[in-house]
């Protein structure tokens, strides 16, 4: 069986939100006998949108599901540690985003349900590394207080057209086969692009997307497994930094912000020929090259696995029906559910049993000339290393790219005077 997973739903997911909405008012008189769920998430999530509530009502007639929305994660995550602190104001489930997740199972554990032990939970489902991501340390209890709902795992977009002009392969398989295993490779294939290309297609978008999936890459980046900052020591960060510098320096980056205009205007003018992109930037490239990108972009398999993205469900102990909230929560990350969610909203599973189901396995994408997108982000998600995530990562990540690499590509600051502008501005951020 085939799928294609179509436009609006890889759109969707990832970075796309949506206002804020409010929970379903004027219920019938025969729904206040129910128990009432509810379930707070920021943007448009897609538990509702893919209809996975109105599934659940189906099945459990005695349950009414309510969703709450703040458009935006850095409004709604300030807002959940307050209601977490109080005890008080909490959704039956919460949504947690991947970059909050460490600061979540770190320091408020204790007054999360232990969803690994929900009815229906089977951790061998689920992929070993964001199973990680959710559970607390041995010292905090062991419990594992989130459940995957999503993931990015990335592969690298090209352009067929401009590879071609510049007389690089075009199937996606011997694209891959270029810089297999080694991100330096991608960097040599960026040189040989360039020879043929010439300045006026850059290879890259930014040298920022490409220190971020290099990173992405690693074991451990910004802490160790004590929970240490050790971003200034790991030679992993630093190397990231200085390979993802030479593309500024060589010139292969057109030197763009990523999630600005500029960047947008960047894919539907074909400035770049290549961009590390997770599941959900399929859709995101699709809308802003438009029609005319069609056929011309493809996806390969990065160099090394990474991911960028994803969030996961909590149900606060706090809650009024924190048991029927964790059944709530297990089954709407169960691999069935993923499965759907990716189908109708391009959202990747973080559950690695949905890889084998059909609308997962068959996945197409007909923009990209039919890539297998099902096959090619598994392979990248079954291979993402069981990473080390602290509590202050998008602190230093955000630093790193947008004080310390984008100086490097834009103002033309050398790659040492880059990192030490990076250094000065994290750990001012960390001591305050």
């Amino acid at each position: 069986m085939v799928t294609t997973v179509g436009a609006a739903a890889l759109l969707l997911a990832g970075c796309a939100q949506d206002p804020a909405e409010k929970p379903d008012a004027g219920a019938p008189a025969g729904d206040k006998a129910k128990t009432t769920l509810t379930v707070g998430v920021f943007g448009a999530f897609g538990l509702k949108e893919a209809g996975l509530y109105d599934e659940y009502m189906a099945q459990n007639p005695g349950i009414r599901i309510e969703q709450t929305s703040i458009e935006r994660n850095e409004n709604y995550y300030p807002q959940l540690l307050t209601h977490l602190g109080t005890g008080s104001g909490l959704a039956d489930i919460q949504a947690v985003e991947v970059n909050n997740i460490a600061e979540i199972t770190a320091t408020q554990a204790d007054k999360l349900v232990d969803l690994g032990k929900a009815p229906g939970v089977d951790k061998a489902a689920y992929l070993p590394w964001k199973w990680a991501q959710g559970t607390a340390s041995a010292a905090k209890g062991g419990a594992t207080v989130g459940l995957g709902t999503d993931i990015g795992p990335q592969g690298i977009c090209y352009r067929k057209d401009l590879f071609e002009a510049a007389g690089l392969p075009t199937d996606r398989a011997a694209v891959g086969a270029l810089w297999a295993g080694d991100w330096n490779k991608y960097l040599e294939t960026g040189r040989a692009y360039k020879a043929k290309a010439g300045d006026g297609k850059a290879f890259v978008d930014s040298a920022s997307g490409v220190m971020a999936a290099v990173t992405g890459s690693s074991a451990q980046r910004f802490y160790d497994d004590q929970g240490k900052v050790v971003y200034k020591t790991n030679p992993a960060v630093r190397g990231a930094f200085d390979l993802a510098a030479s593309f500024a320096t060589d010139g292969l980056s057109a030197k763009l912000q990523q999630f600005t205009p500029g960047w947008d205007q960047g894919f539907a003018n074909g400035s770049f020929a290549t961009v590390s992109c997770p599941a959900w930037m399929l859709g995101y490239i699709q809308d802003k090259a438009g029609p005319a990108g069609k056929d011309k972009w493809d996806v390969a398999q990065a160099p090394k696995p990474s991911n960028w993205g994803g969030s996961f469900l909590v149900v606060p102990k706090a809650g009024k029906h924190a048991q029927e909230a964790a059944k709530l929560a297990a089954w709407l990350t169960s691999p069935e559910q993923q499965a759907k969610l990716f189908e109708k909203r391009g959202s990747f599973p973080s559950a690695s049993a949905s890889y084998k189901l059909p609308s997962v396995s068959g996945a197409q994408h007909a923009y990209f000339g039919g890539a297998p997108i099902g096959e090619i982000f598994a392979k990248a998600a079954e291979g993402v290393p069981v990473t080390v995530v602290g509590p202050k990562d998008l602190v230093i990540s955000q630093n790193l790219a947008d004080i310390g690499m984008l100086q490097v590509d834009q103002k033309g600051r050398s790659p040492q005077e880059g990192w030490e502008a990076a250094v000065k501005a994290i750990d001012n951020a960390l001591d305050q």
